[in-house]
């Protein structure tokens, strides 16, 4: 009997490059997340949390998922938000399939129609409604499904939870197909391509958001000034700028006593030691930059580039 030349030949290996977009808050952080299976992207129950592409990284045998996590579309109100923007159309033009979330009622903004005609020229696109755990009935999420699909411009229709991982998994079967031939392009054990500073910074970030009145942490920006490893100990020095726009803001974000900033330095510190297995000293420092989210030089300053 001919022995088969294929038997201790390794899988092909292939990767499959996904963006994620979506109106502010319509669960692609936490989509991210959960197949990702670590935390790469903030959330919050507030919109424009997620302000930059983020990428989380998932290898299931052969095949590599590359997810990138956009910004919600919306209409833009200042320099910050017109970037953000950009990164989110910027996306879709260098990847091999999108994912459009959608909520699974309501009706579509203004964005999502520009972007839903954006991918009707830019390429394969799957719709997913997220969220369908809050559905009470099977009729309200077929209503939605044929809404999206009488658009004629996703591929398929999926349905999942992010929440608590209903249909996710049947979902990265479905991105499988738009996988192409070639090498991982990250480690198979990497999650994220964030460097560890970045990481940092979002998890404060996500503090601010989750701990703070509603005007003071969308005009908040946080940058690691130094990480700096002890060779003695297992410790890492972190030092982080906290900016905001007004002296108010300042004084709102430190808090009676400093009582707030402890509390949000506190909270991220626990979160940090988790995410990089180590003790953290971190100190953190609040300034002010009046008018940041529309100056060009200060967005360029504060790390937000242009796509």
């Amino acid at each position: 009997m001919p022995k088969n030349p294929n038997k201790h030949e390794q899988p092909q290996t292939s990767s499959v490059f996904v963006a994620l977009v979506g109106r502010p808050n319509v669960g692609k952080s936490s989509l991210t997340n959960t197949l990702v299976g670590e935390k790469v992207a903030i959330v919050t129950k507030k919109p424009q949390t997620t302000r930059s592409r983020i990428t989380g990284v998932i290898t299931k045998g052969p095949v590599q998922y590359v997810l990138m996590d956009t910004p919600g579309i919306h209409t833009p109100r200042n320099k910050l938000d017109a970037r953000m923007t950009q990164t989110a159309a910027a996306s879709v033009k260098d990847v091999d399939v999108t994912l459009m979330l959608f909520e699974p009622s309501g009706e579509l903004t203004e964005a999502e129609t520009t972007m839903i005609e954006a991918l009707r020229k830019s390429g394969p696109a799957i719709a997913v409604i997220n969220k369908v755990d809050l559905l009470h009935g099977f009729a309200e999420l077929e209503a939605r499904k044929q809404q999206i699909e009488a658009l004629g411009v996703f591929d398929t229709v999926r349905t999942i939870s992010a929440k608590d991982g209903t249909g996710c998994e049947e979902l990265l079967e479905v991105l499988r197909q738009y996988a192409t031939p070639g090498p991982h392009y990250f480690d198979d054990d990497a999650f994220t391509d964030m460097p560890e500073k970045e990481l940092v910074a979002e998890l404060i970030r996500e503090k601010l958001l989750l701990f703070m009145r509603d005007e003071v942490p969308h005009g908040v920006a946080v940058t690691v000034e130094s990480f700096k490893e002890r060779p003695d100990k297992d410790l890492i020095d972190i030092s982080v700028e906290i900016c905001c726009e007004r002296k108010s803001h300042k004084g709102m974000i430190i808090g009676k006593g400093g009582q707030m900033l402890k509390k949000v330095a506190s909270a991220a510190r626990t979160d940090c030691e988790e995410l990089l297995g180590t003790h953290i000293n971190l100190q953190c420092w609040v300034k002010v930059r009046e008018g940041w989210r529309d100056s060009e030089r200060l967005l360029d300053d504060l790390g937000f580039a242009k796509p």
